[in-house]
């Protein structure tokens, strides 16, 4: 399968739209499913074909998501991009996961947020990117500071993850604001 890319030096960043996600599960069977979308667990696969069968977009949200791929191995190391995304208010929330501990403290994810900031203001046109972060998730909290993301304030009880009601803490960063 084609993907639309966006090249760095060590990775391809393929946009997985609603469309793209949708010819994905309609061509393929479950094991090329798992293969094209570097999927490894059976829980990962659930959720994904859960997703798919509830449909990626609600009314007024959007989504658009991109799978990283590490060049050299040719190994889908995680995946970026926006959900919550509301083209009316130019508006988005951005989200990011490494696939493995073995990827993290290597560069990689800064190299695609910079790329999926970029895309997204100049792609699709967004005024705001938000992004969401649990209280101790140190790693996350740099990246985003390194692109120049405001703390705005903290959501209580945001998140509810292993039976336990978390905070998130949101911050963001606007078009005017970015440096490139």
């Amino acid at each position: 399968m084609t993907f639309e890319t966006i090249e760095t030096e060590r990775l391809l960043i393929q946009k997985l739209d609603t469309e793209t996600m949708n010819r994905i599960f309609e061509i393929n069977n479950e094991h090329e499913i798992k293969k094209t979308l570097g999927i490894t667990s059976e829980e990962e696969f659930a959720r994904q074909k859960k997703i798919h069968q509830q449909g990626y977009e609600s009314y007024n949200r959007k989504m658009m998501n991109f799978q990283i791929v590490e060049k050299q191995s040719n190994t889908i190391i995680g995946n970026c991009g926006y959900h919550t995304w509301n083209p009316q208010h130019h508006r988005a929330e951005v989200g990011y996961a490494l696939n493995s501990d073995k990827f993290k403290n290597k560069g990689f994810m800064k190299e695609a947020l910079k790329k999926i900031i970029e895309f997204g203001f100049q792609n699709m046109e967004l005024n705001r990117i938000e992004a969401l972060i649990g209280d101790d998730n140190i790693p996350s909290r740099k990246l985003l500071e390194h692109f120049g993301f405001t703390k705005e304030g903290i959501m209580r009880g945001h998140y509810l993850i292993d039976g336990v009601f978390e905070n998130s803490i949101l911050y963001s960063l606007l078009k005017s604001e970015y440096k490139k």
